[in-house]
C-alpha cells in the first residue's frame, strides 16, 4: 500500500504545566500529597478562521466516506470568524498518495448559518481524502468597506491606497501575466485616486473579480482535519441489474420421463444477448450451489416437496458440495466460465447471489457441527423468522468459531471471484455480525477492490447504513414500499443528501421475494411507473426476471408471487408479444440512463412542488465542469403514481435548482420524442395506459 501524507488541523499543544515550588533541603514533608491528577491529552487548536461540522464524514472519520469514479460529490462545513471581516472555504481533494488533486471555491448555502458546500470529482479508485480550508478574505472584505465609503465620501482616497497596496500584494504572486496585467491596471487608477468613484469601479470590473475568483487573496488559511474517502469504480454506484434463475432459462418438462429437465448455463447464456440488448450492466445469478433434499421446500413453500421439486437454491449444500460447488444440472465450472465469458462479450458483468447458511446435507454441518446452534435436545436450530419457518436452512453461527468461519467464506469467495465473478448480493447480511463483514470486505477491498459487494437488508435504517458505513457498495432500499408522492419525495432527498456518504442504494421495484399490494392491483401500467422511478430515481436499479410479463399475482396472504421461481423452475415465452411492451420500456429507461450524466449520479435531486397529489416532479443536474461534453446535463422527470386514472398538474419549476436563469426552457421529451416549450409553471397531463411519465431534457432558450 502507498504511504499516505497525514494533515491536521493545527500541531496538538503540550497544556500548560505550573512550575514546581521550591523544596528547602533536608525538609521532610510529613504528609507527602497526593500524586498529581494526569495531564488532560492533547488537542487540536481551532483556526484562525474556524471550520467546524465537516461532511461527509462517517463516525467522526472511524470509517470512510463514498465517492465513485467520475461522480461529483459535495463536500460541506460550517466556516465563520469573529468581527465583520469578510472570509470564504475551500474543499480540497487528496490522492490516495497524499498529493492534491483539485480544490474548489465552497459558497454558502445556507444563509445566516454559516454553511459552505463545494463540488469535487474524483477519477480513479482508491483511498483518498479531504478537508476544507477557512481563509480570511481581504479583497472582499476591502470591497465592502470601500463601497460604503467611497459611496459615502468618507475617507475615500485612504481607501484607494490601501486597495492600491492590496492589489500590488495580489499581484506579486505567481500569476498568469494577463491577471498581473488586469491587476496592475487596477493599482494605477486606484494610485491617481482624483476619481474614487471611477476606482473604485475598476478595481471592482468583472476582469478584476475573475482574477481574484480564480486566485484568490488568502490570509490566515485554516485548514480542518483531513477525513478520508474511499473511491470506488463507476458500477459500484450507478448500473442496471438484471436477475435470472439460470436453472428456469431453457428448462422444460420431459413428458416421456415425465419430470422437469433443468436449464443450464448453456441454456441461460442464450438469453444474455436479450439482456444485453435492454441495456443493463449486471446479469445476477441466484445461488448457483447444490441443493439439499432433508427438509426440502415444494410449491410455494410447501414443507414437503414432490418428486420432481427442485428446492430452493438458497437450501445450498448436498453431498456433492457446498458454497464453492455447482449443482451438476447446471453444468460444470468450465461450462461457468464460458458463461461468464459470454457475459463480458456482450458488456454485461456476473453478479452471485452468497446466502450464508446451509441445508442440512451441507458437507459443512458434518465437518464442523460447531459452526452451528444446537438445541436443547440436540438438533441443530434451523431458520426462523416467526411466524416464518424454514427447516431446509441452518443459520451459522459466527460466535462459535469466528475465525474458522471467516476463513472458509473468505476461501469460497475466492473461488468465485477466480471464475470472473465480480459482484455479489449477498442475502440477509444484517443477521450476520458486521466485525466479520467488515473484516471481510476491507480483505476484499485490499485484494480485490473491484469487486462490489450489494446488501440484500430489507432491516432497520440503523444496520442498513452501517452496513454501508463497514463496507457495503450498495444496498436494497425502503423505496419498494414508497409510493405516495411525500413518500418518494422525501426518501428521494434522503437517500441522495442525508445518508449518500455511507449508503449508496439500488431500487428494486420487485424482487423474487417482494410483490406489494400496489403492484398486484396496479396492473402493467403500476410496473411501468415503477420502473420510471427506480431507473431514474437512482443510480442503481435492478429488475427481476419475469417482470417484462408483468407477474403481479401473488401468494394468497403473502407479499410474493404464486408459483415462486424459488421452489419450481419457470421458463418463460420470451418470444410472446405480450412481454414486448415492458421490454420496450426497460430498454427506452437504460438508454436514456445512459445518455444522461445527470441521472448517474446520487447527489443533485430537487423536489418540485406539484398541484396535484399523485404527480411527482423531481429533477437531477450534472453541471457543465464535471460533463463529458462540458455542458449542464439537466433532467426534469414528472410522473403520474396513479395507475388507474389520467392525472393533470402544474408544476412549479425551481428555476435556479435546474441552474437556470431563462424564464422559458425548451425541453424534449425522451420517451416520446415530443418537444415542448416550458415556462416557470408548465402544465402536464399523463395518462399511465400511454404514457405514465416524462423524462424531458432541459435547454435555456
Amino acid at each position: 500500500m502507498s504511504k499516505k501524507k497525514s494533515r491536521q488541523s493545527a500541531v496538538p499543544v503540550e497544556p500548560h504545566r505550573a512550575a514546581a515550588p521550591e523544596v528547602p533541603v533536608g525538609h521532610v514533608d510529613r504528609d507527602p500529597a497526593p500524586d498529581p491528577k494526569p495531564e488532560p491529552a492533547p488537542y487540536q487548536i481551532i483556526g484562525r478562521i474556524p471550520v467546524t461540522e465537516v461532511q461527509p464524514v462517517v463516525e467522526g472519520g472511524r470509517w470512510p466516506a463514498k465517492a465513485a469514479v467520475g461522480e461529483p460529490f459535495p463536500i460541506s462545513a460550517t466556516v465563520f470568524r469573529d468581527g465583520h471581516d469578510a472570509y470564504g472555504a475551500t474543499a480540497v481533494l487528496l490522492r490516495p498518495d497524499g498529493s492534491e488533486h483539485s480544490r474548489t471555491a465552497m459558497r454558502e448555502v445556507e444563509k445566516g448559518l454559516d454553511r459552505y458546500e463545494g463540488w469535487l470529482q474524483p477519477d480513479e479508485p482508491g483511498d483518498w481524502s479531504f478537508f476544507v480550508e477557512g481563509f480570511s478574505d481581504p479583497y472582499a472584505t476591502w470591497v465592502h468597506d470601500a463601497s460604503i465609503k467611497i459611496g459615502a465620501g468618507i475617507d475615500a482616497e485612504l481607501m484607494c491606497a490601501e486597495g492600491a497596496i492590496l492589489f500590488e500584494r495580489a499581484a506579486n504572486r505567481a500569476l498568469p501575466s494577463e491577471a498581473i496585467e488586469t491587476l496592475g491596471r487596477a493599482v494605477a487608477v486606484l494610485r491617481d485616486a482624483s476619481d474614487p468613484a471611477g476606482a473604485l469601479q475598476a478595481a471592482t470590473s468583472p476582469e478584476v473579480t475573475e482574477v481574484f475568483a480564480a486566485h484568490p487573496l488568502r490570509d490566515f488559511v485554516s485548514p480542518s482535519a483531513t477525513y478520508p474517502l474511499v473511491v470506488h469504480r463507476k458500477l459500484a454506484m450507478c448500473g442496471a441489474w438484471y436477475e435470472m434463475f439460470p436453472r428456469s432459462e431453457g428448462a422444460y418438462f420431459d413428458e416421456k420421463l415425465g419430470h422437469w429437465v433443468s436449464g443450464t448455463f448453456e441454456t441461460a447464456a442464450k438469453r444474455l444477448p436479450a439482456v444485453a440488448d435492454m441495456g443493463f450492466d449486471v446479469i445476477y445469478l441466484t445461488p448457483i450451489h447444490p441443493i439439499g433434499t432433508t427438509n426440502r421446500k415444494g410449491r410455494n413453500n410447501t414443507l414437503v416437496a414432490k418428486d420432481g421439486d427442485p428446492g430452493s437454491p438458497y437450501g445450498i449444500g448436498a453431498t456433492d458440495g457446498g458454497h464453492d460447488a455447482i449443482h451438476a444440472e447446471l453444468g460444470t465450472f468450465d461450462e461457468f466460465d464460458a458463461f461468464v465469458a459470454r457475459a463480458r462479450e456482450l458488456n454485461l458483468e456476473v453478479a452471485l447471489d452468497i446466502a450464508l447458511q446451509c441445508s442440512p446435507d451441507h458437507p459443512w454441518v458434518s465437518e464442523h457441527p460447531e459452526w452451528f446452534t444446537k438445541r436443547a435436545d440436540g438438533s441443530i436450530a434451523y431458520a426462523e423468522n416467526p411466524p416464518k419457518k424454514y427447516q431446509d436452512i441452518y443459520p451459522l453461527n459466527f460466535d462459535n468459531d469466528p475465525e474458522g468461519i471467516y476463513v472458509a467464506i473468505r476461501d469460497m469467495l475466492q473461488v468465485w471471484i477466480d471464475h470472473g465473478v465480480t459482484l455479489f448480493r449477498v442475502d440477509n447480511p444484517h443477521t450476520k455480525p458486521l466485525n466479520f463483514w467488515q473484516r471481510l470486505l476491507a480483505h476484499f477491498h485490499e485484494v480485490h477492490p473491484e469487486v462490489v459487494f450489494l446488501a440484500e437488508a430489507f432491516t432497520r435504517p440503523a444496520m442498513m447504513r452501517t452496513l454501508g458505513a463497514i463496507g457495503f457498495h450498495q444496498s436494497y432500499t425502503y423505496f419498494t414500499w414508497r409510493h405516495t408522492k411525500e413518500e418518494l419525495a422525501e426518501y428521494f432527498t434522503e437517500v441522495a443528501r442525508e445518508t449518500s456518504a455511507m449508503f449508496r442504494p439500488s431500487f428494486w421495484p420487485t424482487t423474487h421475494d417482494i410483490l406489494t399490494p400496489y403492484m398486484t392491483e396496479g396492473g402493467a401500467a403500476a410496473f411501468a411507473i415503477r420502473a420510471v422511478l427506480a431507473a431514474t430515481g437512482a443510480p442503481t436499479w435492478g429488475i427481476y426476471s419475469g417482470y417484462e410479463f408483468i407477474e403481479s399475482t401473488p401468494r394468497p396472504g403473502f407479499e410474493e408471487q404464486i408459483d415462486n421461481e424459488k421452489y419450481e423452475f419457470k421458463p418463460r415465452n420470451w418470444g410472446a408479444p405480450e412481454a414486448e411492451g415492458m421490454t420496450t420500456l426497460i430498454t427506452m429507461l437504460n438508454r436514456i440512463r445512459r445518455a444522461h450524466p445527470a441521472l448517474q449520479q446520487l447527489h443533485d435531486i430537487t423536489i418540485h412542488p406539484t398541484t396535484d397529489e399523485q404527480t411527482l416532479c423531481f429533477s437531477k443536474r450534472m453541471p457543465a465542469r464535471f460533463t463529458p461534453d462540458g455542458r449542464d446535463d439537466v433532467v426534469i422527470v414528472v410522473v403520474n403514481l396513479d395507475p388507474h386514472n389520467a392525472r393533470e398538474s402544474l408544476i412549479h419549476l425551481d428555476m435556479a435548482a435546474l441552474g437556470l436563469d431563462s424564464p422559458l426552457l425548451e425541453v424534449h421529451d425522451e420517451m416520446s420524442g415530443q418537444d415542448f416549450v416550458w415556462g416557470p409553471v408548465p402544465f402536464v397531463r399523463l395518462d399511465p395506459r400511454t404514457q405514465c411519465a416524462h423524462i424531458v431534457k432541459v435547454t435555456p432558450r
